[in-house]
C-alpha cells in the first residue's frame, strides 16, 4: 500500500513538473521563440548616409560614395566557378578560400563578409552573374569621399570597427565604419546617424524567399548630422601648397571668435588613400614613414621652443608687474655670460640703447634678459618670482591643453620652481641660471596652435576664445563653450607691444612680410634646434618661426608659421605667413615673385644632410 502511494505521488509530481515546464516554455520564456525566428528570419542592417562636412563658406569637403561587401551564407553555397569570381572581383584564390573557411567557422546559417568594399563599378559588372552563385549576395554601405583632398590631419578618417570595439560599443557590428582621429572621431555620434533594418523571410533550406510580413517590421535609418567647419578651404589648400617640400605647421585663427581658419601640417597625405580595399596597405606605408611622419600633426602635437615671439609675452608681464614701462631703456652690451656654458648673444650695436618698442623690433636679447631678471628678482625668492611669471603664462593658454575639439595634442611645458628645485637642489638657482627663458628658449615648450592662440590674445588686447574647428554650434553652446578667457595683463599694456610688433614688419626683422594697405603686426623667431648625439648636445640648423596678426586694429586673422630647419624667421616663416594673410584678407596675392619663391622653394636638401654639430650659442 505504501509502495502504491509512493509510486502515485512520484508519477503525479513528475507530470506536474513537465506541465509547469511546458507552460513556462510556451507562455513565459521567449528564448526558443527568438531562436525559431532567427532561423526563419534574416535581419540586414540599413546604414544611414554619414554626415557631410563643409568648410565655413559652404564648400563640400567630405561626402560619401557607395561600396559593396560580398556576403555569403555558407549553408546555401553550391558549386561555383571560382576562377570567374576571383577574376571578376580582384581577389586571390587563397584569400577567397581563407574567407570561406572563416565564414563556416563563424556560422553556417548566418551571413559573413567575403570581400570588403567592392567598388560600384566592379559590383555592377558582376551583378548579372550572381544567379550562378547561390548563397552569395552584395550588401551596400557607404565610405568616405574626400571631395577636396585637403586637411587630412584635421578631418581624420574612418575604418571598420574591430571585434573588441564591437563588444565594447553599443550598436556597432563588424564591417561598420567608425571615425578615427580628427573631426571624424570627435563628432562620431553626430556624423554616424542611427542604423535601420530590413527583415527577410527564409525557407526551411535557409534561403531568402521575400520580405518578412511585407516589411511591416522594417525600420528606416535616422539621418546623421552634417557639420560645418571653421576652416576656409581655399586658405587651407593654399597653406598646404606653400608647405610642399618643407616640414612644419601653420595655424590661423580668427581672433574675435577663436575659429581656426587653417590647420596645416607638412608633410601630409591625400585622405582618399585611406579609403577602399588598399587602405590597410596605404596606412602601413604612412605609419612606417618614421622620417617624414605624415601622420604626425605638427600643428597640434609638435612641441618647440617658441623663440623670440615669446619676448612679447615677457614684455607684457614686465609691464603688468611694473618691472618696465613703455619708456624703459636698457643699454645693449652685445652679449653676456649669464650662467655657465650659456652665452646670450645680441645683434644690437654695442652700446646702443633701446626702449620697449625698439627692443621688440630689434629683437634685443639684452632688453628681455634684463626684463626677465627683474620679474624673477622682484619676489622674495626666485621660486616665488618664477611661479608668479608662470601664472601669467597659463592665462595666455600655455602649459596646458587649450581644449579644442580634436582628440590629439600636447600640453607644451612652462617650468615652475619645483622643476628647478629638482635640478638644482638646495635652491642653488636664480634668474641668471634660467635666463634662456627670457627669449623663449631654455625649458619652455609650446605647440604651434598655442602660439597662434597667444598671438590672437595679443590681437584681442588681453583675451582669447578657445580655438575650435566646428562652426555650426547653437548660440547656447557658443555661450557656454566659448566664453572669453582673460589674461592678468591690463588692456592698456598691449598697445605698446602691438606697436612694437607693427614696427617689426615695417622696419625690423620681418620687412619681407609687409603687405600694401594692410597693417601687419608680427614677430620673427630663429629657434635653436638641438638633439643628443653620441651623448653630446648637438645643434642642428635652426627652425624658422613667425607669429603675426592683421589688420592692426580690428584684426581678422592671427597666424603662426613654423618651418623646421628653416634657418631664420624672415627666410621662410615670415613670407609664408604674409602670403596667407594677404590671401585671406584680399582673396588674391599680388606679390607673385614672393609667392613663386615660396611655392617652388624646398628644404629637402636640408633634411637630407647628415647630422653635424656646432658650438652651443644662444642667439635670437
Amino acid at each position: 500500500m505504501i509502495r502504491k502511494g509512493t509510486l502515485l505521488i512520484f508519477t503525479v509530481g513528475t507530470c506536474l513538473i513537465f506541465i509547469f515546464q511546458l507552460i513556462s516554455l510556451q507562455l513565459f520564456n521567449s528564448d526558443y521563440s527568438e531562436l525559431s525566428e532567427n532561423n526563419a528570419i534574416e535581419k540586414r542592417p540599413v546604414y544611414p548616409n554619414r554626415g557631410l562636412i563643409y568648410d565655413r563658406n559652404g564648400v563640400l569637403l567630405v561626402a560619401n560614395q557607395p561600396v559593396y561587401d560580398l556576403m555569403v551564407v555558407p549553408e546555401n553555397i553550391e558549386a561555383f566557378d571560382t576562377l570567374e569570381l576571383i577574376n571578376g572581383l580582384a581577389i586571390s584564390k587563397d584569400e577567397l578560400l581563407t574567407q570561406l573557411k572563416k565564414a563556416k567557422q563563424f556560422s553556417y546559417k548566418l551571413p559573413s563578409v567575403i570581400i570588403r568594399q567592392v567598388s560600384k563599378e566592379n559590383r555592377a559588372m558582376f551583378q548579372e552573374k550572381m544567379w550562378k552563385y547561390p548563397g552569395f549576395y552584395f550588401q551596400k554601405k557607404l565610405v568616405r569621399d574626400y571631395v577636396v583632398p585637403i586637411a587630412s590631419n584635421l578631418l581624420g578618417y574612418t575604418s571598420e570597427v574591430n571585434p573588441s570595439e564591437v563588444s565594447a560599443k553599443n550598436n556597432y557590428a563588424l564591417g561598420e565604419m567608425i571615425g578615427r582621429q580628427g573631426i571624424e572621431k570627435s563628432y562620431e555620434n553626430s556624423l554616424r546617424g542611427t542604423k535601420g533594418a530590413t527583415f527577410y523571410q527564409k525557407d526551411r533550406f535557409n534561403r531568402i524567399i521575400g520580405p518578412y510580413q511585407d516589411g511591416v517590421y522594417d525600420t528606416e535609418p535616422e539621418s546623421s548630422e552634417d557639420i560645418t567647419l571653421t576652416i576656409d578651404a581655399l586658405l587651407q589648400q593654399y597653406g598646404e601648397a606653400l608647405l610642399q617640400n618643407k616640414r612644419g605647421g601653420i595655424v590661423a585663427i580668427e581672433p574675435s571668435t577663436g575659429e581656426v581658419l587653417a590647420l596645416v601640417t607638412a608633410p601630409s597625405y591625400n585622405p582618399n588613400v585611406l579609403v577602399g580595399r588598399q587602405r590597410s596597405e596605404n596606412f602601413s606605408h604612412l605609419v612606417n614613414d618614421t622620417v617624414a611622419k605624415p601622420l604626425f600633426d605638427r600643428a597640434l602635437q609638435a612641441e618647440y621652443s617658441p623663440g623670440s615671439p615669446f619676448k612679447t609675452l615677457n614684455a607684457l608681464i614686465g609691464l603688468q608687474e611694473n618691472i618696465i614701462t613703455s619708456n624703459t631703456r636698457f643699454q645693449c652690451n652685445q652679449g653676456h655670460y649669464y650662467a655657465k656654458n650659456a652665452f646670450m648673444k645680441c645683434h644690437c650695436a654695442m652700446g646702443s640703447s633701446n626702449d620697449l618698442i625698439k627692443g621688440i623690433y630689434n629683437s634685443c636679447n639684452t632688453y628681455f634678459a634684463k626684463t626677465y631678471l627683474g620679474l624673477i628678482q622682484k619676489a622674495p625668492t626666485p621660486g616665488e618670482g618664477l611661479d608668479r611669471w608662470r601664472v601669467h603664462l597659463e592665462k595666455f593658454g600655455l602649459g596646458n591643453y587649450l581644449g579644442y575639439d580634436l582628440p590629439i595634442g600636447k600640453k607644451g611645458f612652462i617650468p615652475n620652481s619645483s622643476y628647478y628645485d629638482r635640478w638644482y637642489p638646495k635652491g642653488r638657482w636664480g634668474g641668471t641660471t634660467i635666463i634662456s627663458n627670457a627669449i623663449g628658449q631654455g625649458e619652455i615648450l609650446t605647440t604651434p596652435i598655442q602660439m597662434a592662440n597667444f598671438t590672437a590674445t595679443i590681437a584681442n588686447r588681453g583675451y582669447f576664445i578657445k580655438p575650435h574647428f566646428k562652426k555650426s554650434f547653437s548660440q547656447k553652446e557658443k555661450d557656454s563653450l566659448f566664453s572669453k578667457n582673460y589674461t592678468l595683463v591690463e588692456p592698456r599694456h598691449f598697445e605698446t607691444v602691438i606697436e612694437g610688433m607693427h614696427q617689426v614688419v615695417e622696419k625690423g626683422t620681418a620687412r619681407i612680410a609687409r603687405i600694401k594697405d594692410i597693417e601687419v603686426c608680427g614677430k620673427t623667431g630663429t629657434v635653436e634646434n638641438f638633439i643628443r648625439l653620441n651623448n653630446k648636445k648637438t645643434q642642428l640648423t635652426d627652425h624658422s618661426i613667425f607669429v603675426a596678426f592683421a589688420p592692426k586694429d580690428n584684426p581678422k586673422i592671427a597666424i603662426t608659421v613654423f618651418i623646421e630647419n628653416g634657418y631664420w624667421g624672415g627666410r621662410w616663416a615670415a613670407p609664408i605667413a604674409s602670403l596667407m594673410i594677404e590671401q585671406y584678407l584680399t582673396k588674391t596675392v599680388k606679390r607673385k615673385w614672393l609667392e613663386n619663391k615660396m611655392l617652388e622653394g624646398s628644404l629637402m636638401d636640408e633634411y637630407a644632410k647628415p647630422l653635424s654639430g656646432k658650438p652651443f650659442v644662444i642667439n635670437e
